[in-house]
């Protein structure tokens, strides 16, 4: 099974032991294919950078390089050729919907609700971490 992650999973998956956390360990696991761009990964570096989440890492003492690393080795990295303009509220987001279009992916796993919404986005599933998880028992 392939997947895309939203950067709010990986951001989460980063900081607390939870859903996303256990997504991606099976992707460390080699249950699931983990599919992203190089858009998701420079969204996420950016999303590290912001003061709250610098906050977040000072207090646990986080080493966010080796973090991003991991990441970047347990994924499989897409270049998508086609843009789409389907979210307007939040045009960040349509970088998920490419890269998980062009990485032929079952499920694009958010916990963003402009994607959340759509429910689907061209045969593509969009779940929440917590739905992926049940749905893949």
């Amino acid at each position: 099974m392939r997947i895309t992650v939203d950067t709010n999973v990986l951001i989460s998956s980063s900081f607390w032991h939870g859903d996303s956390d256990r997504i991606l360990n099976k992707a460390e696991n080699k249950e699931i294919d983990l599919v992203l761009s190089k858009e998701i990964i420079e969204e996420f570096i950016e999303v590290l950078n912001y003061e709250e989440i610098l906050d977040k890492i000072r207090e646990k003492n986080l080493e966010m390089k080796r973090t991003i690393e991991k990441i970047i080795s347990l994924s499989t990295l897409v270049e998508p050729k086609e843009k789409f303009d389907i979210i307007k509220e939040d045009l960040d987001d349509n970088i998920i919907l490419e890269c998980a279009f062009e990485g032929k992916v079952d499920y694009i796993i958010s916990q963003d609700n402009h994607l959340l919404r759509l429910g689907e986005f061209k045969g593509i599933k969009i779940v929440t971490p917590k739905e992926f998880l049940a749905k893949d028992q």
